[in-house]
């Protein structure tokens, strides 16, 4: 894939995150392709990358994920994102994220993904979920 090409996947790529289809997101993995935020468990194969982003879609119905940097560090590809979301899906606190990070990723030879490590600040993930639901600036507090 030449960097036209890839910036081109990258910005669907960011566009399929936000989209709501777990499973068109999902194509964009090799069918043995994996997915590993930070050191958590990997989602091996298709179907449980699949399962991981419908977790994410659910949790973040709103959830908007923009290509910020697309960098090439030999054979890897580092795809820098934003991503912002409002955590109202079941059982959500309502909290407001907005988070950077990157995923490095190893392409295989039909330009799909065959492991994707995502990179992200997991502690203020957790502080931002845990806020609760923002409020308007301009609110005040009723005694």
């Amino acid at each position: 894939m030449n960097e036209s090409e890839l910036r081109v996947f990258a910005e669907e790529y960011a566009a399929a995150w936000s989209g709501q289809d777990p499973v068109a997101y999902s194509m964009f993995y090799a069918d043995e392709g994996t997915l590993r935020i930070n050191d958590g468990e990997p989602s091996v194969g298709r179907a449980a990358v699949e399962a991981t982003a419908r977790s994410f879609m659910t949790d973040f119905p709103d959830m908007l994920v923009e290509l910020v940097d697309l960098r090439l560090d030999g054979d890897k590809v580092q795809f820098h994102w934003h991503w912002t979301g409002t955590n109202t899906g079941p059982g959500g606190t309502g909290a407001a994220v907005d988070l950077t990070g990157y995923e490095e990723w190893t392409l295989n030879e039909d330009g799909l993904i065959l492991f994707s490590q995502g990179h992200m600040d997991d502690e203020e993930y957790q502080r931002q979920l845990s806020a609760g639901p923002n409020q308007p600036e301009d609110a005040t507090e009723v005694p």
